[in-house]
């Protein structure tokens, strides 16, 4: 039976970036706790000393805290090092007990015994009797028959054969403790009442599961999510993939579009519907329901939902978070070229056409820059003839315009017809001359916003380098 106030855990390892797979967890861990009234628990498994490093414990609690689970949103964090007293009562208990014997037994042995590389342990220590000593490993004894249950949310009831399962390593020769006991005696200890964790483990579970039973504790109820794989099904890999949730931060993704994405991994809300609000996911996110397949991290339909989320953006926030990157180390202008008022006439036409806020600096550089940043290929692709004439006839009619963006367009189309060209093809060299590039804003506004003798400026600039 659920416990009406669970205890759940998140408890990751501070051995590098904060993996994307790990953020799905940590906010199906998060949620579970605040739909039951619950507990959250973060815990760092830091026993892995040469991998470990105190930036990457903070950098676990800052990409937490970017997702919504502040330091108000659980207890901790705990650290597993500091719990390896329990850890070493543990080991006692069960070699007392009889559930654990040491083994001298080194690889190449039990190759050499069973002739099979791939065979696991043979047990052939079990009924030696030694004795504890320098180089000698704790096994825990496993069952020889019958059937191991794990009672999973997601899963259902799958089964382990017990005679599959080797007697496996608890702690190692020089007596420190192996992962598989420190999780469990932290659990025990901390009060873990559901493990809400990746797919991945789910071959310790059945493990895990015989030593809470041996230390004479019920064991949790289990949920395991799918498997996170990128387009070719393979399970992401920090080698091959981007996973790291801080890149996609630095990149510009809002944190409200990242979570929202990240829980339709394996799970998807009522209606022909996945943007939604947090409160809607909150509601209707139920555990038993997400789907154990893998799920695929599709990064062109993240960004497309990030686009989303920034149009819907009221103004005066796409602005504020805009401002990061509106000055160095991503903007290439100085403060002084900076101007509030020119970029919040820029805001609204940029907001629907940034899929990521780290694309902003170039979209509207041309209006903060002394010259534009051209860029060639977009200039041997525009600059071609009539593309003096059209310059010289763009100044020529711009320079007694009304200067908006109304009348502006309507002058280039005329331009346009004199030449025999459509508008799209007219603007080509206008847009390339003024901005640098092919594609951005609309033009015209941004000719209204740029001014006429910055615009002027830089038209007979490209009209001279032409000639």
């Amino acid at each position: 039976m659920i416990n009406d106030k669970p205890r759940v855990r998140f408890a990751p390892s501070p051995t590098g970036m904060f993996h994307v797979g790990g953020a799905r967890s940590a906010l199906h861990n998060w949620l579970y706790a605040r739909q039951h009234g619950g507990t959250l628990v973060l815990r760092i498994e830091d026993t892995d000393a040469s991998r470990n490093r105190p930036e990457w414990t903070e950098g676990i609690i800052r990409a937490l805290a970017w997702l919504g689970i502040d330091e108000n949103q659980y207890e901790g964090p705990f650290f597993q090092s500091a719990n390896a007293d329990e850890h070493r009562k543990a080991v006692e208990r069960l070699r007392v007990a009889g559930r654990a014997y040491f083994c001298d037994c080194t690889r190449d042995d039990v190759i050499a015994r069973t002739g099979d590389s791939y065979k696991g342990y043979d047990g052939h220590c079990r009924d030696r009797g030694l004795q504890a000593a320098p180089g000698r490993a704790l096994r825990f004894r496993t069952p020889d028959e019958g059937t191991t249950v794990v009672i999973d949310l997601i899963r259902g009831k799958p089964a382990f054969e017990n005679a599959t399962i080797e007697d496996f390593v608890i702690a190692r020769g020089d007596g420190s403790v192996l992962f598989m006991l420190a999780n469990v005696v932290d659990d025990m200890t901390q009060g873990i009442t559901h493990v809400i964790r990746a797919e991945e483990h789910l071959s310790n579970t059945p493990k895990q599961q015989m030593l809470w039973e041996a230390l004479g504790a019920q064991p949790p109820i289990w949920a395991h999510v799918p498997v996170v794989v990128n387009e070719k099904r393979q399970k992401l890999s920090k080698r091959r993939d981007k996973v790291a949730l801080e890149d996609y931060q630095a990149e510009g993704y809002l944190a409200e579009a990242m979570r929202n994405y990240l829980m339709l991994l394996g799970w998807a809300p009522s209606g022909d519907r996945e943007i939604v609000p947090w409160s809607v996911i909150e509601e209707e996110f139920r555990l038993e329901e997400v789907n154990p397949s893998p799920a695929f991290f599709d990064v062109k339909k993240l960004r497309a939902f990030n686009g989303e989320y920034i149009r819907a953006l009221p103004l005066a926030d796409f602005i504020a978070r805009c401002r990061p990157w509106l000055v160095a180390p991503h903007a290439p202008w100085t403060p002084e070229q900076y101007d509030e008022d020119v970029f919040a006439a820029l805001a609204p036409l940029a907001q629907t056409r940034v899929a990521v806020m780290s694309e902003i600096t170039a979209i509207v550089d041309f209006a903060f820059l002394d010259e534009p940043e051209i860029d060639e290929a977009s200039w041997n692709k525009a600059m071609k003839e009539p593309a003096a004439a059209i310059l010289a006839a763009a100044i020529e009619t711009y320079t007694d315009a009304p200067w908006t963006a109304e009348e502006l367009k309507s002058r280039t189309e005329a331009v346009g017809v004199a030449h025999g060209l459509k508008l799209g093809k007219t603007q080509a060299p206008i847009r390339v001359a003024v901005t640098g590039r092919t594609v951005g804003l609309p033009l015209f506004e941004s000719l209204q916003v740029l001014g006429r003798d910055r615009t002027l400026a830089r038209l007979r600039k490209a009209a001279t380098a032409l000639s």
